[in-house]
């Protein structure tokens, strides 16, 4: 499947619908250490980063790349709170830890592609993206038994080259539209307010499963609970994408 940038707009009808500009998009995307890039797309893929409409549906996105001791309590906060999440996870970290690919896929979570070696795309040339989304999407598919279809390439960092990459090897890239900033550990409340004070409907929400987020575990009870009292529901990536409502819009 194809996906473009999300805006709001008309309703997708059938996931095998291809949505395509019918006028220049400027996109503009901060990745996890505040680099700012921009990228003008007159046509072709572009990253999926926001779903939209009045359903006050939202999807909880965690990018893991390192260590084990965070993700767990994370999957046991999801499974007591009965909340779907789509994680995206490098295959180096997949390939030493296939007891936590496995219980992610057993309590129904999404597994997203994060590449294998966690280093820049947008520095490498194109045939060593390739081989780093290919051998990735091997592991992952050994591991999970599922196709994947969806790509956050490491750090978030991506261009129109990389784009067209990921689309040539059928995968959607997914960036995110609310950043919890957790990987900072500035504070539980800090994150916490970083994500509720942000969220509107159909948002993709970024925290961290990696050791190195120390806070995420702590503060992601009180974001379920807050977003679910304000009447926001979570669904999965491609749960979002599929009933998401779309438009382009130009972003100078």
């Amino acid at each position: 499947m194809k996906f473009f940038w999300i805006w709001n707009g008309k309703k997708m009808k059938q996931v095998s619908i291809i949505i395509i500009a019918a006028f220049f998009t400027a996109g503009v995307l901060f990745v996890e250490r505040n680099e700012l890039m921009v990228f003008t797309t007159p046509e072709g893929p572009q990253a999926f980063y926001k779903g939209s409409g009045d359903d006050n549906k939202i999807s909880l996105t965690f990018n893991i790349s390192w260590g084990e001791e965070r993700a767990v309590p994370i999957l046991d906060i999801l499974q007591e709170k009965e909340i779907p999440a789509t994680f995206f996870v490098s295959a180096a970290w997949a390939e030493r830890y296939p007891e936590l690919i496995e219980r992610i896929v057993e309590d129904g979570h999404e597994i997203g592609n994060h590449g294998y070696r966690y280093e820049n795309y947008t520095s490498w040339d194109d045939d060593k993206i390739k081989k780093d989304i290919r051998n990735s999407d091997q592991i992952l598919q050994e591991l999970t038994n599922e196709n994947l279809s969806l790509l956050r390439p490491p750090n978030g960092q991506f261009d129109k080259r990389v784009l067209s990459i990921a689309d040539s090897l059928d995968y959607s890239i997914i960036h995110w539209s609310v950043n919890g900033k957790d990987y900072e550990n500035p504070g539980v409340d800090v994150i916490v307010d970083n994500i509720v004070s942000s969220t509107n409907s159909g948002d993709v929400l970024l925290l961290h499963a990696s050791d190195s987020a120390k806070q995420t575990h702590e503060a992601l009870p009180l974001i379920i609970e807050k977003l679910t009292h304000d009447g926001y529901s979570f669904v999965t990536v491609s749960e979002l994408m599929s009933g998401a409502d779309t438009q382009t819009e130009q972003i100078n």
